[in-house]
């Protein structure tokens, strides 16, 4: 089997597509396009209100993942949500972002995606899925307290 070779003058052209693609912040969406249709049902008057409503959906999802024959589906969701909630952030104001429980969110935020990670990579265990749907679960409660704050 033959395949077409790439003339060597296009592959930096090639290389820097690749790069600008991985490297955007929409990327989440050429790889999790279920992200940006989440951001969409979320989507509030403010930043804050809309990173709120995706707390509840997480919630939402987090309950559907424990349940051991569709945990698949709510993980997916769960995923998806997460994406999205990185791109809300980018929707508060100059103003809220200055805020210490702006600050104490974000970092609420990637502490999600440091649970999430083995979460994922455990989902097929119930036991421990179901612990670090609970340790998930509690930041949650403290991202919406945290998003309370901002809203003042």
């Amino acid at each position: 089997m033959n395949l077409p070779m790439i003339p060597l003058h296009r592959m930096p052209l090639l290389a820097v597509s690749f790069l600008l693609l991985v490297s955007t912040q929409g990327c989440s969406y050429f790889f999790y396009p279920k992200a940006d249709t989440y951001l969409h049902q979320a989507k509030g008057s403010t930043g804050p209100e809309t990173i709120a409503n995706l707390v509840g959906m997480l919630e939402s999802s987090a309950k559907a993942a424990r349940a051991p024959q569709t945990y698949q589906a709510g993980m997916d969701d769960l995923h998806n949500q997460l994406h999205a909630l990185d791109d809300a952030y980018c929707q508060v104001t100059k103003q809220q972002a200055a805020t210490p429980a702006y600050a104490k969110a974000t970092t609420l935020r990637k502490e999600l995606w440091t649970i999430f990670k083995p979460l994922w990579r455990n989902r097929e265990d119930q036991t421990v899925r179901n612990a670090h749907l609970d340790l998930f679960s509690a930041r949650l409660q403290e991202v919406r307290a945290a998003v309370q704050d901002i809203k003042g």
